[in-house]
């Protein structure tokens, strides 16, 4: 089977920038669920959280550290261990800017580059709200040598206090379905990250 990335949306109001490779993106929640799932409400969020007329229900958290926070909700019936869509909101307090964060994350990308073929990433700026997004592909094989296919919107907004991420991720499993999902991703993204980037960002309240 062959699988090819589908390529960028351009969004209103958002500049692309140059920032294309071929790499593993090790985010918190890439291809490997939490060994033990828990769900404590840590940011003053309980969700439900309304995206695109579906709800989402805070399935699993996590503080790895005073100032860093994070809490993934998935619709009624899925899992954090196996998806279809998920939401991601994450809290980093401190001496922290947007660009800190990116940088961090795109040092982890260049670390990993080559070793996963289908994947690519975007770098999305508004310069009027200072959030920056990361538009990214990645792929990986279960344990019986099947595809499983993930993308994801991290959208990234400084707060007062730090930095908030909010991240919209879709999965498919399964060789056919990974086809599948590749084949339409293109639509997905335009659809997607337009209304992902015009939705109200949550506000935790602890």
């Amino acid at each position: 089977m062959v699988l090819r990335p589908a390529g960028p949306a351009e969004t209103e109001g958002w500049a692309m920038t140059a920032a294309r490779s071929a790499l593993l993106f090790l985010a918190l929640t890439l291809m490997t669920a939490p060994a033990v799932a828990q769900a404590i409400d840590f940011l003053g969020l309980p969700g439900p959280i309304e995206l695109d007329g579906k709800s989402y229900e805070l399935a699993w958290s996590s503080q790895p550290s005073e100032n860093y926070s994070k809490q993934e909700y998935v619709p009624t019936g899925q899992s954090v261990e196996n998806y279809d869509q998920m939401l991601l909101v994450e809290r980093l307090t401190g001496d922290v800017k947007v660009i800190d964060a990116i940088k961090n994350q795109i040092a982890m990308l260049e670390k990993r580059k080559g070793a996963d073929p289908l994947t690519h990433f975007e770098v999305l700026q508004n310069d009027a709200t200072g959030e920056v997004v990361l538009d990214f592909l990645v792929s990986a094989k279960d344990t019986k040598g099947e595809y499983v296919i993930e993308w994801n919107l991290y959208r990234y907004a400084p707060t007062r206090s730090g930095v908030l991420l909010f991240a919209l991720s879709r999965r498919a499993y399964g060789n056919a379905n990974a086809k599948a999902f590749l084949g339409g991703l293109k639509q997905l993204r335009a659809a997607q990250t337009g209304v992902f980037l015009k939705a109200a960002l949550p506000q935790p309240q602890n």
